[in-house]
């Protein structure tokens, strides 16, 4: 099932989030492995695997297996450093964010692909984890390569709308 039939399956109160699908599957200033690499991404981090599904056979032929499993991996390492980093920014001891992560994130340094396509995955996933100072880092790095404030906005609305997919179709099924 494509992206835009699954959100064909959305009731009637969820009529613009259908529409935003639509519109961003359609949206002609990225390419076409920065959008479906970020649909993709997106997905996944929902963790909502019919949404999941949709995206993987949307995207299948759209991507490259690289593409397809940086994608994938922007979304598995985002998911664990929104959580660590949002930590170190909230918590009231600042310590936290002095001490070294620990964590293994290699995935950054060598994703695959063109570091600011897997920057803009990073970001839209941050942005749907809600982590302000892993917004903040990628969009420097999305900044400093050159990247424009309408990219990166697009970016964020892909991940704002498949989240919004996400809740009204888990909260139905």
């Amino acid at each position: 099932m494509s992206l835009k039939d699954f959100a064909g399956t959305l009731p009637d109160f969820a009529k613009d989030v259908r529409l935003n699908v639509g519109s961003l599957l359609n949206e002609p200033q990225l390419s076409d492995q920065r959008k479906f690499g970020l649909f993709l991404a997106c997905a996944h981090a929902t963790g909502h695997k019919p949404l999941v599904d949709a995206a993987e056979a949307e995207c299948a032929p759209k991507l490259s297996a690289e593409a397809a499993n940086a994608a994938r991996a922007a979304a598995a390492v985002m998911a664990m450093n929104n959580v660590y980093y949002r930590f170190t920014h909230l918590a009231g001891n600042e310590e936290y964010a002095r001490m070294p992560a620990k964590l293994r994130m290699n995935v950054i340094g060598q994703p695959g692909i063109e570091k600011v396509d897997f920057e803009l995955f990073s970001l839209a996933v941050s942005a749907m984890n809600g982590c302000g100072r892993c917004i903040d880092a990628h969009e420097a790095v999305l900044k400093g390569a050159g990247v424009s404030a309408d990219i990166i906005q697009t970016s964020v609305r892909i991940g704002a709308v498949m989240t919004a997919v996400a809740t009204v179709h888990s909260a139905l099924n």
